[in-house]
């Protein structure tokens, strides 16, 4: 089997910027690698998953079931998996991946109040993942910590993957989703070991040229 590295964090972390400086660094240092994003928007896998973020089941995404949203997602998932890396994977490639199985942990345990309804749900959702849908399970998850108040402040004017546009799908318009994403992530980081990395040091955001520094080194560990 592969590695699998994965860049996960609450919107607004820099996931996108450190997946980018990996991919740039890889191709440095001469790393055979293959990349995978979601949502896969490309993909017409992706279509309930559109469908959830633009609002057309409700406006409110604490209205959708957790359970019901993540199998939006899990089924993208798996569509990508089997149809775009898993031949590679199995054969011991090297995979990135923007998000992951990691983020309906934090995106969907956030709507869940009780720690207890929280690990129940997560149970699940690891059963159907890597259970049910036979997922590779990632070698790290690095997951990026940044304060919601400067994340908002970060999405404020950032064009939308999925919208491509400044228009905001039902999560990144929500200030308390972003508030309980936050709060989950560090819950579920901490249950399943994934490798924090704190944005913010002494009250200064750190350069992307040091988080990615670290996360590099962390993956040398790996290969």
């Amino acid at each position: 089997m592969g590695k699998l590295f994965v860049i996960d964090g609450t919107d607004g972390s820099g996931k996108q910027t450190q997946f980018e400086k990996l991919k740039e660094r890889f191709n440095q240092e001469g790393i055979d690698y293959r990349t995978v994003s979601f949502p896969n928007y490309e993909s017409p896998s992706s279509s309930l998953v559109k469908m959830y973020l633009s609002g057309e089941f409700s406006q409110n995404a604490k209205e959708i079931s957790p359970y019901i949203a993540s199998t939006f997602y899990a089924v993208d998932r798996y569509a990508t998996y089997v149809k775009d890396y898993k031949e590679y994977y199995e054969n011991g490639g090297i995979i990135l991946a923007d998000r992951y199985t990691t983020a309906n942990m934090v995106h969907q345990a956030g709507k869940i109040e009780s720690d207890e309804e929280k690990d129940k749900f997560l149970d699940w959702l690891f059963d159907l993942e890597f259970g049910m849908y036979g997922l590779p399970k990632p070698d790290e998850v690095f997951l990026l910590k940044m304060p919601v108040d400067i994340a908002i402040d970060l999405i404020k004017n950032r064009d939308n993957k999925f919208t491509h546009s400044s228009q905001k799908d039902i999560h990144e318009r929500d200030s308390q989703h972003l508030k309980d994403s936050y709060q989950a992530a560090c819950y579920v980081a901490q249950k399943y070991n994934w490798y924090a990395i704190d944005c913010v040091k002494d009250g200064k955001l750190r350069t992307r040229e040091e988080i990615h520094e670290e996360i590099f080194n962390e993956i040398k560990k790996h290969i």
